[in-house]
């Protein structure tokens, strides 16, 4: 059963998937011929057959739209495995993710998935810590993970490590990056360099730019100046990689590969002509179009992408489950497996620090869309 509850009760939201055929929404108040459990103002009724995990998304503002995607792929999750012992209760962070996740202790959660943006991570586990319950984040930051904060949004420097070990196995060793001024620019330039160096590669030249047509022109023209590298890491959306690409071609000179970020992953601009065969890595598509079908028979439109985190997050506390004890504390130390686990978007684990990590395909830009170079891995092998 997942419940919705913000800081004043709210409507009770049940949804399946069009496999289960038969499963109403049931707005509160309905006269379903059963009269409704009495719910106290401050605390859910007492249920000691399943172990209570909240869910904490936007349910009203301008980000409610993606909040109920990840709430309804929740629902979906709970009734494709038919699971007995997990209550989830979601709760809205609009109103302040904080207040969310009081009510959410005060309700006796052990677990909270969510909260979508990384930026509220912050205040949730801060108010979670004072109750020894942990976060399973949907942020992609892994700035925001710890012991006790699980972040499980496909990350940035995740998506180089696997663009640039393919880089690296087709012979690549000399890199150069161009990246905007910008928060996300630093960070991926950063992120980048460290890989490189991982990797045993060599950066060999760094541009950045202020966002706008001539700056990222200039920064292109200083880079092609700099030396002999074979890739290069545009920072940046396609639309602005697509700037850049032909000011650094040359009638004398091989044109170094185009690399490019999870940021690619379903813009169409990505397919341009003029960014042709630019690699990238993201997470493969091919559940989510199954997931799609789904969902979209069930709500009558399609998910966000996003969705697919509800899913796998419930996906993970039904297994760890098997090993929960009745009235204790959540197991933490399950969620750290070598092997991982294997949901919508294919395999992730976390490490002690509770940074995530997937299996992602490596793709090449072509006329009229993408191709997968290296498949992401069935499993983890290390």
């Amino acid at each position: 059963m997942i419940e919705v509850r913000t800081n004043r009760r709210t409507l009770v939201l049940l949804a399946g998937v069009a496999l289960l055929a038969g499963c109403k929404v049931i707005p509160k108040g309905t006269d379903t011929g059963t009269p409704p459990a009495p719910e106290p103002s401050s605390n859910l009724p007492p249920d000691k057959a399943r172990h209570r995990v909240a869910l904490l998304v936007p349910l009203t503002g301008p980000n409610a739209a993606m909040g109920q995607s990840v709430a309804n792929a929740a629902n979906m999750a709970i009734l494709d495995t038919n699971a007995q012992t997990i209550r989830i209760t979601t709760y809205d962070t609009a109103a302040g993710p904080a207040a969310a996740a009081r009510q959410a202790m005060q309700d006796g959660n052990r677990l909270i998935l969510g909260p979508l943006d990384g930026d509220q991570v912050g205040a949730v586990a801060s108010v979670a810590r004072a109750s020894k319950v942990p976060l399973i984040t949907f942020a992609n930051e892994p700035s925001v993970a710890s012991r006790d904060v699980f972040a499980m949004g496909p990350s940035l420097e995740n998506s180089l490590e696997r663009t640039v070990a393919y880089a690296r196995s087709k012979g690549i060793s000399k890199f150069a990056v161009l990246a905007p001024k910008t928060e996300y620019g630093a960070r991926t330039s950063a992120a980048f360099a460290a890989t490189v160096r991982a990797a045993g590669g060599t950066l060999v030249a760094s541009e950045s730019y202020d966002r706008g047509n001539s700056s990222i022109i200039g920064a292109t023209t200083r880079l092609k100046s700099k030396g002999s590298y074979q890739a290069v890491l545009i920072a940046d959306s396609p639309r602005y990689a697509a700037i850049a690409v032909p000011r650094l071609k040359s009638a004398r000179a091989v044109t170094p590969r185009i690399l490019g970020t999870d940021q690619w992953s379903g813009d169409p601009q990505a397919s341009a002509a003029v960014l042709r065969g630019a690699w990238y890595s993201a997470i493969a598509d091919s559940r989510f179009r199954q997931f799609t079908v789904s969902y979209k028979a069930r709500f009558g439109a399609a998910p966000y992408r996003q969705a697919t985190l509800g899913y796998d997050a419930v996906l993970l506390t039904v297994r760890i489950a098997r090993d929960w004890r009745g009235g204790s504390a959540f197991p933490l130390g399950k969620l750290v497996d070598s092997g991982g686990f294997l949901g919508l978007d294919g395999p992730f684990r976390f490490n002690s620090t509770g940074i995530s990590e997937r299996a992602l395909e490596v793709r090449e830009t072509r006329a009229g869309g993408v191709t997968v170079l290296s498949p992401a891995p069935e499993k983890f092998v290390d």
